[in-house]
């Protein structure tokens, strides 16, 4: 496409984005420097493109060749917070006690254990763990057990009915070592009076998690999740870059950077894979954003069947388009890895793709059994969801924040008017470090939290 950035060019009508110059049927169509599909007639400069004249590229399994990366090294930056430092050196920024169920069947049972016991506890349900089989089993008990494993948990009761797929003893052995005195185990069936038992159990972990105290940790010990959410036209241009700021600023002074929604990299995989920090991890980045393009294929699905109609609403036309949107919320983070269902996040700093579908209730999931602390998700149409762990709304547009005060946490729709980016930037990182230390986001205020368990098997 023929750019000339120094030409006046005349609105033809109403629409979201426009051709800066004329575009020739089957011409790509460039934005953020890349292609987000073609035109399928021609456009006159001018001229609104949306859905009624462009089409996506995307098609097979991909094919990227791995370039080396190298990574500058300007020394960690010695920043600390005040967190709260577990046993085994990891750090905690919240200090609550989950009720995990190890299946759907007890969930009535935690949301009431909950309620009856009060703060700080949780109940963090999903309907699986029964009438799964194989892979599709295994992945519910290996998040399950990253939630049980995660140090913003104080204490964690698991909960069983007794006769289900996913047995106690297997959720154990795959938990591996843990404190007893934070981590333990109910099966409703081998109890009489499970009300009894259970709000017991939660007295005697709330009188273990209140002697931990907050203390002085390096920035380095957390991990810092990305994630976008009704995503509009602006996202790409406000919110998800500065969260890419933050990123940047995150991993100065060594933390984790993590990501997931890894069908909605397809069409800018080049640009994570550009900073693979070796082969290895390019070699297992290509081959998870492959398997998720197989699973679209397998099942029958074009692999840019998205964006949703909301995010067309909003003004994105195509899936690279999104995903080229999507991506900057990672900033310029050395890629260091690859996580699979499950995996726990090192404690190497670095970019960490974490598997999982663009869906936001299994991303954000997926993020917090991987061990992140608190989520940044940005949105343009606005959504309450939230994790367990502190998710904070930042806003593409200034409209949304001033609609939904109680759901946004932070506006970046105001880089539109001018703000400038660095100083919102710092702006935005001390209110990570803020929430890290205490202060409750708009959802903690809320009271959202959910989960959800992505699944790709038989039910029995």
């Amino acid at each position: 496409m023929r750019i000339h950035s120094d030409d006046n060019v005349e609105v033809r009508e109403d629409g979201q984005k426009y051709a800066l110059t004329d575009i020739r049927s089957g011409e790509n169509v460039i934005k953020y420097g890349f292609p987000i599909g073609h035109a399928t007639k021609e456009i006159p400069a001018g001229a609104r493109v949306d859905t009624s004249n462009l089409k996506t590229n995307l098609s097979g399994l991909g094919d990227w060749q791995y370039t080396p990366f190298e990574k500058q090294d300007n020394g960690i930056e010695k920043g600390t917070f005040s967190g709260y430092l577990r046993a085994d050196g990891r750090v905690g920024i919240r200090n609550e006690i989950w009720i995990i169920p190890t299946v759907g069947c007890a969930a009535g049972v935690a949301r009431l254990l909950a309620e009856k016991s009060g703060s700080p506890v949780r109940a963090l349900c999903h309907p699986y763990g029964c009438s799964q089989l194989g892979d599709d089993l295994l992945t519910t008990q290996k998040i399950l057990c990253g939630l049980c494993r995660h140090p913003n948990a104080g204490g964690v009761l698991l909960l069983g009915l007794g006769c289900e797929n996913n047995r106690m003893e297997d959720m154990q052995a795959l938990l591996g070592e843990y404190d007893p005195e934070r981590v333990r185990f109910l099966c409703l069936q081998d109890c009489e009076d499970e009300m009894a038992e259970g709000l017991s159990i939660l007295e005697e972990l709330k009188a273990v998690a209140a002697g931990d105290r907050r203390t002085p940790v390096p920035i380095s010990k957390l991990a810092v999740a990305v994630k976008c959410g009704g995503s509009d036209g602006y996202s790409g241009i406000t919110a998800n870059p500065l969260v890419g700021l933050v990123a940047e600023a995150f991993a100065a002074h060594g933390a984790r950077i993590l990501m997931t929604e890894i069908p909605e990299a397809f069409g800018a995989e080049e640009i994570l894979l550009s900073r693979c920090d070796s082969r290895r991890t390019f070699d297992r980045a290509v081959a998870m954003i492959r398997n998720f393009r197989n699973y679209f294929i397998r099942h029958g699905e074009g692999i840019a069947d998205n964006p949703s109609p909301g995010n067309i609403a909003g003004g994105i036309s195509t899936l690279e388009e999104k995903s080229l949107g999507c991506v900057q919320k990672a900033g310029k983070v050395p890629l260091c890895g690859a996580l699979g269902y499950g995996d726990s996040v090192p404690e190497a700093p670095g970019l960490y793709l974490v598997d999982g579908p663009g869906n936001d209730q299994v991303a954000i999931t997926n993020l917090t059994a991987a061990g992140a602390h608190l989520i940044l998700f940005t949105t343009g149409r606005g959504t309450p969801l939230c994790a367990p762990v502190p998710t904070l709304k930042i806003s593409t547009n200034t409209p949304l924040a001033q609609k939904k005060r109680h759901w946004i946490d932070f506006d970046a729709g105001v880089l539109l008017g001018g703000a400038d980016k660095d100083q919102l930037c710092n702006a935005l990182f001390e209110k990570c470090i803020a929430v890290a230390e205490g202060e409750e986001s708009k959802g903690e205020l809320g009271g959202y939290a959910d989960i959800a368990i992505f699944k790709d098997g038989v039910t029995l």
